[in-house]
Parts: structure tokens; sequence; C-alpha cells
């Protein structure tokens, strides 16, 4: 199971982005959705890696939240509200938004299991690098990403960005999109590895 707890950053000089994020995120297909849980704090809980790479690199492209991700089980039966939940998935997943305060790319992962350290170093490593790609992207260039993302051809998605074929793939290549999606299957296999790996309720 993955918890991901996230803290606003800089929110003594930042107006409240809590209300803004829990609108956006209603619809990711989340097992216990986003909630405030104090202050400019949220969290939620995520049953797949694929829907908590989604999350924290949307994120990580705001820039204005540090991004915890914790790897491990919950006490079960799983409450209906996300700050009801606990375990060790969740003690984890503090550990990680504290460190993701100071971390590069303000991204964090820590498995419940210490033996799994390694195991999370190379998630959180993963996790990082593709989010510093994302960050340190144009505005051209995301305009560019998104519409392939959609299922656009470079051709399809040339015209409607009024450029040439030769200048989408140019915008592609500075953009580094197929590294990112090499770089998003990568993380999600460490995460799913990480998650498999751990020990599961009842586990002795």
């Amino acid at each position: 199971m993955f918890v991901l707890t996230v803290d606003q950053r800089r929110s003594r000089r930042d107006v409240d982005r809590v209300e803004e994020l829990l609108a956006d995120m209603h619809q990711v297909p989340l097992l216990r959705q986003f909630e405030r849980t104090a202050g400019d704090e949220v969290q939620a809980v995520a049953s797949d890696a694929h829907t908590v790479v989604d999350v924290a690199l949307a994120l990580a492209r705001r820039g204005t939240w540090s991004i915890g991700i914790g790897v491990g089980t919950v006490e079960q039966p799983l409450p209906e509200s996300t700050r009801a939940g606990r375990g060790p998935a969740f003690e984890a997943a503090r550990d990680a938004v504290t460190r993701a305060k100071n971390a590069t790319a303000a991204t964090a992962v820590t498995a419940a299991d210490p033996v799994l350290g390694a195991r999370s170093r190379d998630a959180e490593t993963a996790l990082t690098l593709v989010a510093l790609l994302i960050t340190d992207r144009t505005d051209q260039g995301h305009a560019a990403v998104e519409l392939m993302s959609e299922g656009h051809t470079q051709k399809s998605a040339a015209a409607l960005l009024g450029i040439s074929k030769q200048a989408m793939s140019q915008r592609l290549s500075v953009a580094r999109w197929s590294i990112e999606a090499n770089g998003r299957t990568l993380a999600e296999h460490l995460l799913e590895e990480l998650d498999a790996t751990a020990p599961h309720q009842g586990d002795t």
C-alpha cells in the first residue's frame, strides 16, 4: 500500500493551495482521496504504483509541494476517512514528507520496513530524476508533451500548436519526452517491487 503525505512549501509566504489540490485530484483513482490532515498538509492512500507516480510528478511540476510517499501496510479495515488511517505506511509517509522538504525535487520515498531502505532509495532516485526533467521543461515543451500524452500523433499535435512536424519533433527532443516515459515506467516498477517485497498484514 502507498500513503502520500503532501505538505505545501513556503506556505507562510503563499496563499493556501490545499483546496485547489483537493479539487484537482478529486477524480484521481485513489483508494482514499486526499484530505486535509492539518494546516496546509494533505494525505491520500493509493494501491497502485502508476497512480502514485502520476500524482507525485503532477505535484512536483507545480513546485509548491513537498511530496512524501510511504510504502508498507496499513491497519485494516481501512477507514473511509484518510485522516483516520493508521499503520506503518502512514508512519513511513510522515518520515518521507519530512525528508522531502530538504530533498532534490522535494520528493522522497520511505519503506516502512527499514530492511528495504536500499530499494526505497532506488525508487526515490528514479522519481527525483523524472521530476527534475519535468520541472526543467519549458511551457512550450509541456504543451507538446501534453498533446502526445493525450494520444495525438506528432503531425496532429504540430497542427494544433501551429508549428511544423519538424519543429514538433525538436520540441519533444528538447523536452526529453521519450526519457520521461521510460523514467516513469522505471519508477513504477521500482515502487511495485518495493510494495511486493514489503511485509503484509499477518506476516511474521
